[in-house]
């Protein structure tokens, strides 16, 4: 990965998803981001899913399975609420990044600074 600053957003908007779908735990969401190209360690991963707790959009619990002991996080309504945000707002950028910038004319409404007129 290039630069983990510039993915993190990305990062914490696909851990948010999965947790909408089911309970996840740290160890299989390093190995399912893992599976799309992002080498997080358990370094990175439990202080993200702790701060995403901190904040309430997640919640968790220890869980017993098969003799080990382990924190299972869940999504809140407040998760739930920044993850709809979220998806908004990636598919307007995506518009931008990807979308417009694949199409054969160039952008006529890109953002430019506005030219300086010399002072008389």
């Amino acid at each position: 990965m290039l630069d983990k600053d510039l993915f993190s957003g990305l990062v914490r908007l696909h851990v948010l998803h999965h947790a909408g779908e089911a309970p996840v735990f740290g160890l299989a969401l390093i190995d399912e981001l893992r599976r799309h190209g992002y080498d997080i360690s358990p370094g990175t991963m439990y202080p993200l899913l702790h701060g995403l707790e901190r904040k309430g959009y997640l919640a968790s619990r220890p869980e017993r399975e098969d003799g080990r002991e382990r924190r299972v996080y869940r999504i809140t309504p407040a998760g739930r609420r920044a993850l709809a945000e979220g998806r908004r707002k990636v598919r307007e950028l995506f518009g931008e990044l990807v979308a417009e910038h694949d199409e054969a004319s160039p952008r006529t409404s890109a953002p430019r600074a506005k030219p300086r007129r010399p002072h008389p």
